[in-house]
């Protein structure tokens, strides 16, 4: 046990950091900068301690109380014991130290980030695991109360073959709670076996339900064996139960894994798909269909964009990593042509297919790894780009991509980024040709440590 751990800053993964008396690092779950706390040291790194914080001797003015009752056992919200206006503090603060000391840029003009106005219900989608084994919290374990229960919830971080069970999740809106919790006890009353994962027998496997703005829902159920006789009239009883289900999915996953997108989905109610609507595009989203997560945030995000991108209405634009094409097809009626880049070929064809019924005729989209597909070639095919956006994964850009990029020379590059350590990295590479001439960090995710990051890059005129 050390005493007295001094917290001052937050680290990744939800992580307070700090120092003991004697100057050591020490990094614990559940802490929150101003904190003074006794902590629990459980594993030692490199000189590093990692520990458990065990008694709050000071309390730090940013700290506030949890709203969730499952905060500190589900894994997910870390910092809902952060008050909103510090958590943005400590995002904005991110995305500065990424800049300085990854991107080794001077930049001193980071925007304020754009923070959320609902930081609760903001989620459009969330997956929640079936199991017939629970999490006990430590309060439970002294008790009697058995682990064996058939429960639907989120996985504990770590822990594979138990689940949480979730009575109220403050991230989704109705009627994604109701549906979550009647559907666990409809299948307990019609003795539907929830899956083991340690035997790998059992058949409630998954359930995964997306809302959207315009009152739609998608469910999503992912059975371990293709059990005909017990699955439909459980279908059927959940269309029954849930008349606010728009369409109903399901799949049979009988892998180790819980990937489902390599999975055959079967449409068993409704039209197979929803919809939603980001600003003036709308938007078909399948049940495979890679979306933004918060809708309501992401248009301000595409705002951004848009407002970085300052578009006369004549540019040839490349949008790369382009998903379901939500960016390209948000600008397409300010340019004069927008090509969208993909690698995942099931999020190409969504993005045709919105391009068509949103009668966007000036976006054309290919399916291939980037650094594959943009080419000097590419380039001579659909003309240099006037404008380049890029919103790659967490990785950032592969170095073929950043060097295709520096011959490209676009005038104006808006880089869209889900990882601000990485953004850093590619900026930095970028900075041989241009010059970053604008950063604003944006909050998609509030109670979490991660935060987007929107850059706006320009040729150097001697270029």
């Amino acid at each position: 046990m050390v005493a007295n751990v001094r917290f001052t800053g937050l680290a990744d993964k939800g992580m307070a950091v700090g120092r003991d008396a004697e100057g050591h690092v020490i990094f614990a779950e559940g802490a929150v900068p101003g904190d003074v706390q006794d902590v629990l040291v459980i594993k030692r790194k490199k000189g590093v301690q990692f520990g458990v914080v065990k008694y709050l001797k000071e309390a730090s003015p940013d700290r506030v109380e949890p709203f969730c009752a499952h905060f500190g056992s589900c894994g997910g919200c870390k910092w809902q014991h952060l008050s909103y206006e510090a958590q943005l503090r400590h995002k904005q603060q991110q995305v500065a130290d990424a800049v300085r000391h990854i991107g080794r840029l001077d930049f001193d003009q980071l925007e304020p980030i754009l923070g959320a106005d609902e930081t609760t219900y903001y989620r459009n989608k969330l997956e929640f695991g079936c199991a017939n084994r629970r999490w006990l919290t430590p309060e439970e374990i002294a008790t009697e109360v058995s682990t064996f229960d058939d429960v639907i919830g989120f996985h504990r971080p770590g822990v594979y073959d138990k689940i949480l069970p979730i009575a109220h999740c403050w991230l989704q809106a109705s009627p994604s709670n109701e549906i979550r919790n009647g559907i666990a006890a409809l299948a307990r009353s019609m003795q539907l076996p929830f899956f083991d994962m340690r035997e790998q027998k059992g058949l409630l496997r998954q359930l995964l339900v997306r809302t959207s703005s315009l009152g739609e829902t998608m469910v999503i159920i992912a059975f371990h064996r293709d059990e005909t006789e017990q699955i439909q009239p459980f279908l059927q009883a959940i269309v029954a139960a849930f008349p606010e289900i728009s369409t109903l999915i399901y799949c049979i996953n009988p892998k180790l894994n819980e990937f489902l997108l390599d999975l055959e989905m079967r449409t068993f109610h409704g039209k197979g798909y929803i919809e939603e609507q980001l600003g003036h595009v709308r938007f078909v989203i399948g049940p495979k269909s890679f979306f933004q997560t918060n809708t309501r945030q992401a248009v301000r995000l595409y705002d951004l964009v848009v407002e970085m991108a300052n578009c006369k209405g004549d540019e040839n634009v490349y949008d790369l990593y382009t998903g379901i094409g939500s960016i390209a097809l948000y600008v397409a009626d300010r340019v004069k042509k927008v090509v969208g880049i993909e690698e995942i070929g099931a999020a190409i064809e969504d993005a045709r297919l919105n391009a068509e019924r949103n009668n966007i005729t000036n976006a054309v989209f290919y399916a291939g790894d980037v650094k594959n597909i943009l080419t000097p070639a590419f380039a001579d095919m659909h003309g240099k780009p006037d404008l380049l956006i890029t919103d790659p994964p967490r990785a950032g850009m592969h170095p073929e991509v950043v060097s295709m990029l520096l011959q490209l020379a676009a005038p104006r590059v808006v880089y869209v980024s889900c990882n601000p350590a990485t953004q850093a990295r590619d900026l930095q590479l970028l900075s041989e040709r241009y010059e970053l001439k604008r950063l604003r960090p944006v909050d998609m995710f509030p109670h979490t440590s991660h935060v987007e990051s929107v850059a706006l890059l320009e040729l150097r005129s001697q270029d």
